[in-house]
């Protein structure tokens, strides 16, 4: 499988490419956009003032010239909180788009968004302050409408980021559970 990974408003971090790895190991062929030009941060704070500073317009474009060269081949998309968000765009903008897996986060759904039965796999903490249970429910309805087939994974007690051992939010056994649910996901596509 073909998979373009996005960083989160951290940045393109070591955890994202250990991320890539295990995919990688797992037969797949991932690409990981350094959308931040290789700016990373230690708060969220800080990620979400640069990616302010780039702009939501600028963030999208880099995103795109980034998958584009791959787009042909039936893409994965999949990123990690913002990168989620960044993936979930691209995916119901891509026709040829094969599946979408969103870890830690969510996007809006454009009101005419269709998509032919997209694979749609989401992992998120619960409760998660980014990700709220009404906000996920109505996020949730939307995809379905859209045409997805929608999978929700919940990790109770998990942090926002718990897949990243370099952050306070890391959960061990809820990463290790998301990577044993993603990677089976990827192989039924």
């Amino acid at each position: 499988m073909d998979i373009v990974l996005f960083h989160s408003t951290y940045g393109l971090r070591p955890a994202v490419r250990d991320a890539a790895d295990r995919l990688r190991a797992a037969g797949h062929e991932v690409w990981t956009p350094d959308l931040f030009e290789g700016r990373t941060f230690e708060t969220v704070e800080e990620g979400m003032a640069f990616k302010d500073e780039i702009g939501k317009d600028e963030l999208l474009k880099r995103a795109i010239l980034a998958a584009a060269p791959y787009s042909e081949r039936g893409l994965v998309y999949a990123g990690f909180s913002l990168g989620a968000a960044t993936a979930q765009t691209l995916a119901l903008g891509d026709e040829k788009a094969r599946g979408l897996l969103l870890l830690h986060g969510t996007s809006d759904i454009a009101e005419n968004a269709s998509v032919d039965e997209l694979p749609v796999q989401l992992h998120v903490a619960e409760p998660d302050a980014f990700e709220p249970d009404d906000w996920l429910t109505a996020w949730y309805l939307r995809m379905g409408r859209a045409g997805a087939d929608v999978e929700v994974h919940r990790y109770a007690g998990a942090g926002h980021l718990y897949t990243d051992p370099g952050l306070p939010d890391y959960d061990k056994e809820a990463a290790e559970a998301t990577w044993r649910v993603a990677l089976g996901f990827l192989e039924s596509l």
